[in-house]
């Protein structure tokens, strides 16, 4: 009822149409508006602060650095709905799955990497008082947290795995020194959540989504998300070309000199920080809420984090307990 009333004070009319649209894994409600042969999209969550609400502010500050934002056309933050233009339903994912070689979606990560760029360096360079990912952070206990979530939502949550105190405190070990070498990186604005159903292409233009949770943190954070990404399988041919890509236009903008072996040993740890967090969420959606839709991507994100792990003897005993639990091997979708 409190949607019809917003909207019918915005349309000056009840000559409008309510679709509901598959929402992502947070407590937030999409639907499609048309009216007129046009259409919107209605975003509804909680009460919020204009000034203070992390959705609008990171928005702003975006599109006041050139990213491609979804426009605003009205809101309502006591009823917390936000009335956005409608970016339509062809994602990168989609984009990926529809072509016939991957590379034929090539020109699209692109895209990708360029309105990456952007958040990286326009906007962290340029300071904002409002814009909440100045005020937020990853750091050491940021980082940990998230490992320790897809600890305990993977290992107790799913595979019903009590680690014992010694294992426990040896994985403590491994993760806290894994959070502490990533925090000592540099910090520039990260996405956060930089995947392939977050970045819509409407009329040859890539649009960044779901930004409300950007924050400062190493580069690495969302070229991972993006490249090692639980929804699409990139090729390590595609994952070259394009993290050369970012590499590149990185190199052109700053002009200054990086150690390529170093960037490469950051981007596997963050790799391997970044993918055992995405396991954590994909197995916490089935452990807490009982939905099974994320289980068919835990298996290839567990060899991501494999895969990386080899580059690491010194967290030899995070490599043994994923094989010796049988994470690898669990037939996840038959839970």
């Amino acid at each position: 009822m409190q949607i019809h009333s917003f909207l019918q004070s915005y349309f000056s009319s009840n000559e409008f149409k309510i679709f509901p649209l598959a929402g992502d894994a947070s407590s937030r409600r999409y639907f499609r508006i048309v009216a007129d042969q046009k259409s919107w999209v209605l975003m509804s969550w909680e009460t919020f602060v204009p000034e203070d609400y992390p959705f609008l502010s990171v928005r702003n500050h975006f599109e006041n650095c050139g990213i491609r934002v979804p426009a605003v056309e009205t809101l309502d933050a006591q009823l917390g709905l936000i009335l956005l233009e409608d970016l339509g339903d062809l994602t990168l994912e989609r984009k990926f799955w529809e072509s016939q070689s991957q590379l034929n979606s090539l020109i699209f990560y692109r895209m990708a990497i360029d309105e990456m760029i952007k958040i990286h360096f326009q906007a962290t360079e340029r300071k904002s008082s409002i814009c909440t990912a100045f005020k937020i952070k990853f750091d050491t206990e940021k980082f940990l947290w998230e490992m320790n979530y897809g600890k305990d939502n993977l290992f107790t949550g799913v595979l019903n795995i009590k680690l014992s105190e010694k294992v426990s405190t040896e994985i403590q070990k491994s993760f806290l020194d894994i959070c502490e070498r990533l925090d000592q990186q540099p910090k520039r604005i990260a996405h956060r959540d930089y995947h392939s159903r977050n970045l819509m292409i409407k009329l040859d233009e890539m649009s960044v989504i779901d930004f409300q949770d950007a924050r400062l943190g190493p580069i690495q954070y969302d070229l991972v998300s993006l490249l090692k990404d639980s929804y699409v399988d990139l090729s390590q041919e595609m994952s070259d070309i394009l993290l050369q890509d970012y590499l590149d236009k990185m190199q052109e903008r700053t002009k200054t000199k990086y150690s390529r072996d170093e960037f490469n040993t950051i981007y596997e740890l963050q790799s391997v920080q970044r993918c055992f967090k995405a396991c954590g969420s994909f197995a916490s959606f089935f452990h807490q809420r009982d939905d099974r839709r994320y289980l068919k991507y835990l298996s290839g994100t567990l060899k991501r984090v494999m895969k990386s792990l080899e580059f690491f003897p010194e967290y030899s005993n995070f490599t043994q307990i994923l094989k010796d639990s049988g994470a690898l091997e669990k037939k996840y979708e038959l839970l």
